[in-house]
């Protein structure tokens, strides 16, 4: 998997660019706990007052409480306040205060005041005991306070601070800024009111930033997926038309066109969750633990048994499903494999009446993929409604757990609902990472046959110092001692072929069903190289040549006729796009074409189907041919391509082409002597030796194989008739 990145190296920005964004988001998530706990606590609990840092004290008070604090804690409370004489207490938001002067807070910094918090909230403490002490001592005082003022005063007369918990502390010196707050004459409902506000409002905003980056990432990471998945698929194209047939036969046709559609569309899938959870699960899981360690340590083995409880779903899951996802590709594969063999037979499949049958091999591909694919969703529709029982079990426990601490006075309501959403978050990090250890199995499945096919070794390659064609042997071909073997193959099937196809001149081969006129031919594009011996073309061997100007010499027609989906005209400029019309009008004059082409309504301008399948074979054949003239190579080859035209055409065809292509060299393949009467030199082939070389009249008399053949075709009385034909043309 790791290998397909190598095709993201220009990417580097955009993947930068989603790092920085989740980084973003995950901040953003993190924090949105500690706001909910804030708003419970301090807004409701505490009604608005954020620590025992009063905005505003009494100079009363402010003396009581500096009286009951060590010399320097009373000194560092001195150097947060300033003193407000009564003139500025009128002029200042305290007006409503007309009794002294007050001492107003100074602008600190969060350590600051988390420092004064802790010495402040024990001296509110201490004075508050002293004045109970001092109202129970007394009892005209103390006669005019109810019952349950009576039972607190009775409370702190006893209560030792130093054994007292943290937030029970907080909470009583809350209380004791409120009643200051009052006394000062401050509104705490709109204290409460407006932190509400605030607050409520910076977690919007948090909100709003983090779904502006998690759609930003989602759009860039698609964009990148997407990206990644067009340069795959153009990769492997691009390596299938440099493929030979030896490459061929390691992948099937329908297992080429599965590798480019649904294993790249698999691996798309996979990037574009990867990019945004493998960066963001981490982020998310680790933030949360460490905000977790923060809000309360002793409660951390509930998150542990949760991720445990995770863990041991997903190696269920893996130890079950995973053997699934490697086999659905290849069901794939097989699926359609078996759909285009139907497809491309569908005539032979209705003579033969095998409709059932055929049937029945499709239903069973169709219902092997079906079971695998039902099963693998079943092992996932498993796995959500397992996570969600161990999130609300886990929230059950947290509860629980929560509210021992809550009334040992250890934790506060907000900190819980900060933990369990903390926790939540942690535990979703581990099911979005579940859920690319799920994705990857079949992503991973994919990308190894996406990097089987563009991993594969081509066996033939373009020189790296490739060497000139000679002119002064233009149009030569030439077989030196060729010896060739199909890969995998026990037997060679050509032997020690050696000849010379001079130029400008017909060289015909004929032999018997395998006897090796195909497979020699198509060395000569290099379809195959040789296994010993070499091949020259103008004067140079052709695995010392760049293929491309190869092929460009070269004007091949198949034995099965060849169509692209499109028209006529570009069909017959596939060769040769910048022919003009002149030349593809006498291309197909040349391949006897012309008539069917113009009796057609639109001419040139007529459509050619996928594959040719709106013209018959003749006219295909025939097309095929014209397409070669059209490019007017150096060198023709013709595959037995002659065999689907009736003699009257054949003739016509062959005559045309004598005329008009007199300057190249021309290679036929053909079954029927009719065909090579004419040429030049023919070659008798048999079980891949040579067996005869010479004209039609020589080969008669010194070749057996060759009079064989003949006397299987033509009567004596053909054969005379047959050279009179060839000496008249």
């Amino acid at each position: 998997m790791l290998k397909l990145f190598r095709y993201l190296k220009k990417a580097y920005f955009p993947v930068l660019c989603i790092i920085a964004l989740l980084v973003i988001q995950a901040i953003c998530e993190l924090s949105l706990p500690t706001y909910t706990s804030n708003i419970v606590n301090v807004g409701i609990q505490q009604g608005g007052i954020e620590d025992a840092v009063p905005e505003v004290m009494r100079e009363e008070t402010f003396q009581g409480l500096s009286a009951v604090m060590e010399q320097d804690d009373a000194k560092e409370m001195k150097d947060a306040y300033e003193l407000y004489s009564k003139k500025q207490v009128q002029d200042s938001d305290y007006k409503s205060y007309k009794d002294g002067r007050l001492y107003v807070r100074k602008n600190l910094s969060s350590d600051e005041r988390e420092k004064l918090d802790t010495m402040m909230s024990k001296a509110m403490l201490t004075l508050s005991s002293q004045m109970a002490q001092q109202m129970q001592a007394n009892p005209q005082a103390s006669a005019n306070l109810s019952k349950s003022q009576k039972e607190m005063l009775q409370e702190m007369q006893h209560m030792d601070i130093d054994e007292m918990p943290d937030s029970i502390i907080s909470q009583a010196a809350i209380t004791f800024v409120k009643s200051e707050y009052q006394a000062v004459g401050i509104d705490l409902d709109d204290v409460q009111t407006k932190y509400l506000l605030k607050t409520g409002g910076i977690m919007i905003g948090i909100a709003f930033f983090a779904m502006a980056a998690a759609v930003l990432v989602t759009l860039t990471s698609a964009k990148l997926a997407a990206r990644l998945s067009r340069v795959l698929r153009d990769k492997i194209f691009k390596k299938v038309m440099d493929f030979t047939n030896s490459e061929f036969d390691r992948f099937s046709t329908a297992s080429l066109i599965t590798r480019s559609t649904n294993d790249i569309q698999q691996i798309q899938m996979f990037m574009t969750m990867m990019f945004r959870i493998v960066v963001y699960a981490p982020l998310l899981g680790i933030g949360g633990i460490i905000k977790v360690l923060g809000t309360n340590v002793s409660m951390t083995w509930t998150i542990a048994l949760g991720v445990a409880a995770i863990m041991c779903v997903i190696f269920i899951l893996f130890k079950v499903a995973m053997p699934k996802f490697k086999s659905l590709q290849k069901l794939i594969d097989r699926l359609n494999l078996v759909t285009r063999e139907i497809l491309t037979g569908l005539s032979v499949i209705r003579a033969f009446s095998t409709e059932k049958h055929e049937e029945e091999r499709f239903d069973t591909a169709n219902k092997n993929l079906m079971k695998t694919n039902l099963f693998v969703n079943r092992a996932m529709t498993f796995m959500m409604p397992a996570m969600m029982l161990i999130m609300n079990g886990m929230t059950v426990l947290i509860v629980y757990a929560g509210a021992g601490n809550i009334d040992a006075g250890k934790m506060q309501v907000g900190d819980l609902m900060a933990f369990i959403q903390y926790a939540m978050q942690i535990i979703m990090a581990f099911l979005f990472i579940s859920m690319v250890s799920i994705m990857m199995p079949r992503a991973q499945v994919a990308a190894e046959r996406v990097n089987e096919v563009l991993d594969t070794d081509i066996m033939i390659k373009d020189p790296e110092e490739p060497k000139p064609f000679l002119p002064e042997k233009k149009g030569e071909v030439e077989f030196k001692e060729v010896y060739f073997c199909y890969p995998d193959a026990d037997e060679a099937v050509l032997h020690n072929i050696s000849f010379t196809a001079p130029a400008g001149k017909t060289t015909a081969f004929i032999g018997s069903t395998g006897s090796g006129k195909s497979t020699l031919i198509n060395l000569i594009p290099r379809f195959f190289d040789v296994t010993r011996g070499s091949i020259l073309v103008d004067g140079q061997d052709i695995r010392e040549v760049k293929h491309e100007d190869l092929c460009d010499k070269i004007g091949y027609v198949p034995q099965k006729g060849v169509l692209f989906s499109g028209t006529i005209e570009s069909n017959l400029k596939y060769g040769k796009e910048d022919a003009t019309e002149e030349e593809v009008r006498r291309a197909a004059r040349i391949a006897q074409a012309a008539d069917f082409i113009e009796e057609k309504e639109e001419g040139y301008q007529s459509p050619i189907a996928q594959g040719g399948s709106n013209v018959s074979g003749g006219q295909k054949q025939r097309l095929s041919i014209a397409r070669a003239v059209a490019k007017d190579p150096e060198i023709y080859i013709f595959d037995d391509s002659f065999s689907a035209l009736d003699y009257k055409t054949d003739v016509a065809l062959r005559a045309a082409l004598q005329k008009e292509t007199h300057g190249s060299t021309t290679l036929i393949v053909a079954q029927r002597i009719s065909t090579i009467l004419h040429a030049d030199q023919i070659i008798v082939l048999d079980e891949g030796n040579i067996v005869g070389k010479g004209t039609h009249e020589q080969l008669l008399q010194t070749c057996p194989v060759y009079q064989q053949i003949a006397k299987s075709q033509l009567s004596e009385e053909d054969l005379k008739k047959a050279k009179e034909v060839s000496a008249h043309e």
